[in-house]
């Protein structure tokens, strides 16, 4: 293995957030087959649990590659697609150019987006929050996200649980896939509020290494600060099914009303 694997890239990098080549080099175990496979049942979902109407302004908040984005579009949403990926919003631009779609794709941070009183709803899936270092920047995105919805507003996040986390937590684990391994190592620390990843990919002789971190929330704690940043009631569930948030919830899932 260490023969094969001999040459790794190294290099200064940039906050892994803000890097491009993290999400390049990651892309395929984010969404995969499977995962893209299932966008439509999971827009059915959050259509049903966010209670959206057609032509309702939606904000998919981090959207990624567009999944979600593109297929709200084809349904007749009028979406806005927030990203900092500049890699990932090329790849979504061309896919709505191919399909005729009409979706507002915006490269920018969600700390400094917003649009007062323009949506009917906002999501955030996928696990695409609290990136950040300071928790004051977590609660920046969310009084962004409530000023940028009209009276009566939903917000919906989707996540993996601090609850779910601790259940199902594995120290290392990996995986092959189309002759390409991934290997993970995962730390808690801080309390169990921060989560330290240690991401490996070994492609084509090839080792390609990021460390990161990001803030884990349980359900009581992102209920308190969704309610501190102005929402006047929050559900929480436990899949986009709308099943409790119980021993055996698969992710977290609120729904934040303004």
């Amino acid at each position: 293995m260490r023969e094969r694997y001999a040459l790794m890239e190294t290099r200064e990098r940039k906050i892994w957030y803000e890097d491009d080549l993290f999400w390049q080099t990651f892309e395929s175990e984010m969404f995969t087959a499977e995962r893209l496979d299932a966008t439509p049942q999971e827009v059915d979902q959050l259509i049903e649990l966010m209670g959206l109407q057609p032509g309702d302004k939606v904000l998919d908040l981090c959207c990624g590659i567009g999944r979600h984005s593109l297929e709200l579009a084809r349904r007749g949403f009028k979406i806005t697609g927030l990203d900092r990926t500049a890699y990932y919003l090329e790849q979504a631009r061309k896919k709505t150019d191919s399909e005729k779609l009409k979706v507002d794709f915006v490269l920018g941070d969600a700390r400094k987006f917003c649009a007062l009183e323009e949506f009917d709803a906002v999501i955030n899936m996928f696990t695409a929050f609290g990136y950040f270092e300071d928790a004051c920047d977590d609660k920046r995105v969310l009084l962004n996200a409530y000023a940028s919805l009209k009276r009566g507003g939903k917000l919906m996040i989707e996540m993996v649980g601090k609850e779910i986390l601790a259940r199902i937590f594995q120290k290392r684990d990996w995986h092959e896939r189309d002759g390409r391994i991934f290997l993970r190592e995962t730390e808690a620390t801080q309390d169990w509020s921060w989560i330290k990843n240690r991401w490996i990919l070994l492609d084509d002789g090839r080792q390609k290494e990021f460390s990161f971190g990001h803030r884990v929330y349980s359900a009581v704690e992102l209920t308190g600060l969704l309610k501190r940043c102005g929402f006047a009631e929050v559900k929480v569930l436990g899949d986009l099914t709308g099943s409790p948030y119980d021993h055996q919830a698969q992710r977290l899932v609120t729904v934040a009303f303004k």
